[in-house]
């Protein structure tokens, strides 16, 4: 979409590909939309694009009542960009603002807040104050229409610093009053119950929105495939399977639940969710950490036209439409499963991990199901014997002085990071390899332009795909998604093999 005209064609043809990517607001009734909004087309004098909701909202428009504009998958451009407006909008996006006040987000980013502010105002027609404050509506928005909670435990859940100013936000950008606004809520079912009004107990439900076609059962089988007992585990069968994971958050624990199959249509649909917060202030945080996850901020569309155009990986792509790259609930954790696994098989690297997590682990206060544990946090491993592990002592070595980087803030490992800055230091600590930095970039920092070429399955996979002589720089920006398809046509030429020796 790169202008007004190309947008509002869009807009005409209800596009759901671009839900996210930009909104567009219609002048004569107040109101800005998602372009798949599927009420009657303005007229082009009357409609004005934003970057943004939080830009639209800015400008003095309230969200549509019909589409739902907030609740559209993110923009896959924050995931592409390493600069300092890509780096901000991943951290606001994790609750920075909330948490740390727009002083905390500019040191993150190594700038002063004045530079932050006029970035974002120039790029996304929004300083971060209004982007978190766009946020938090969605999540008190989330919360009437989920929970029996009263609104004053809502305003300070989703982040505002009083009733009033709770009360003010919701008015201006739904038009309507909290109350108003709860008797809107959705009448659905879901795999986890109606989605309506639940308690405290039964956690919040949500229908986390993604774009275009989602290979649901490739990254489900990603998951289950690294899985450590304690902290994550898989119920079901493909196609209809939870998973199910602990979350250590800023405020306090959490679980998540999400289901594999996908509603909605191969325009864009949703996972359903379910997340259990010991503090409902983590509700933000928590939301985007398994977007990430599952990768549902991606643009299948985008990396199909680029990758589809190679004849090697063209009959992967046709064959996978939706192929996701996941990402990380938690950095830390992440970078630590990492180090385990990069000199072993997957499954050698569950089985550390697992052990892991069964020395180390923070009980749960209260257990679900095979959900005992939360992951070791860094601190807890900078100084621990790991014997439980079985490894040399080299490797337990790495492991704890990896553990020590990230504990004392020696690497900073968030959505924000410098990505070319943090793979620099990650190969910096003694014993940190090509292969784990790569892997961190990839997984803990969302980098979709990573290539692993001294990756063995990824090697067997191009060579199955007659990709070996290919140049690997036509497939960026999105060499990260090429890699999956290699694995997976790895992992494909396995099963065959093991079927024709049956």
């Amino acid at each position: 979409m790169t202008s007004d005209d190309s947008r509002y064609e869009a807009v005409t043809s209800r596009d759901a590909r671009f839900d996210g990517e930009f909104f567009f607001a219609v002048s004569t009734t107040g109101i800005y939309c998602r372009p798949s909004c599927p009420a009657t087309t303005p007229h082009r004098r009357n409609v004005t694009f934003f970057p943004t909701a939080a830009a639209a909202q800015s400008g003095g428009f309230r969200a549509c009542r019909r589409c739902r504009p907030d609740a559209v998958p993110g923009s896959a451009g924050w995931n592409v960009r390493a600069d300092l407006v890509g780096r901000a909008m991943r951290l606001i996006g994790d609750g920075v603002v909330d948490r740390e006040g727009v002083a905390g987000l500019a040191a993150r980013l190594g700038y002063s807040a004045r530079q932050v502010q006029r970035q974002l105002n120039a790029e996304v027609g929004a300083g971060p104050i209004a982007l978190a404050r766009a946020q938090r509506a969605h999540t008190a928005r989330v919360l009437l229409q989920t929970t029996t909670l009263r609104a004053a435990e809502i305003a300070f859940a989703a982040g505002f610093a009083s009733v009033r100013q709770f009360n003010d936000t919701v008015r201006e950008i739904y038009a309507l009053t909290p109350g108003e606004l709860r008797a809107t809520r959705p009448g659905r079912a879901s795999r986890f119950g109606s989605v309506g009004i639940a308690d405290g107990a039964g956690g919040v439900p949500l229908r986390l929105a993604h774009r275009g076609p989602y290979a649901a059962g490739e990254v489900f089988d990603h998951l289950a495939a690294r899985a450590l007992d304690g902290i994550e585990e898989m119920a079901g069968e493909r196609g209809d399977r939870t998973y199910r994971r602990t979350l250590r958050l800023p405020h306090g624990t959490g679980i998540a639940e999400v289901r594999e199959s996908t509603g909605g249509s191969t325009g864009g649909g949703w996972l359903e969710c379910r997340l259990h917060l010991s503090d409902l202030s983590d509700l933000t945080t928590a939301t985007q950490r398994m977007r990430r996850l599952f990768d549902l901020d991606a643009d299948p569309h985008a990396v199909a036209e680029r990758l589809g155009a190679d004849p090697a990986l063209a009959p992967l792509v046709a064959r996978t439409p939706g192929l996701r790259a996941p990402g990380a609930a938690d950095v830390h954790e992440l970078t630590l499963r990492a180090v385990l696994g990069g000199q072993v098989s997957v499954a050698a690297g569950r089985r550390l991990g697992s052990a892991l997590v069964a020395a180390y682990g923070a009980p749960l206060r209260v257990p679900s199901g095979g959900l005992t544990r939360t992951f070791p946090a860094a601190g807890a491993l900078a100084e621990a014997g790991l014997d439980e592990l079985g490894m040399p002592d080299s490797r337990r070595a790495v492991l704890r002085g990896v553990a020590a980087a990230l504990a004392e803030g020696r690497i900073r490992l968030d959505p924000g990071a410098d990505r070319d800055r943090a793979e620099k230091e990650l190969l910096g600590l003694r014993g940190v390899g090509s292969w784990t930095a790569g892997y961190v970039r990839m997984r803990a920092l969302g980098d979709p332009d990573v290539l692993l070429t001294g990756d063995a399955a990824v090697r067997a996979g191009m060579r199955h795909a007659g990709a070996e002589a290919v140049d690997a720089e036509a497939w960026r920006p999105w060499r990260t998604y090429a890699m999956h398809y290699f694995w997976n046509a790895a992992a494909d030429r396995r099963r065959t093999a093991s079927a024709g020796r049956i």
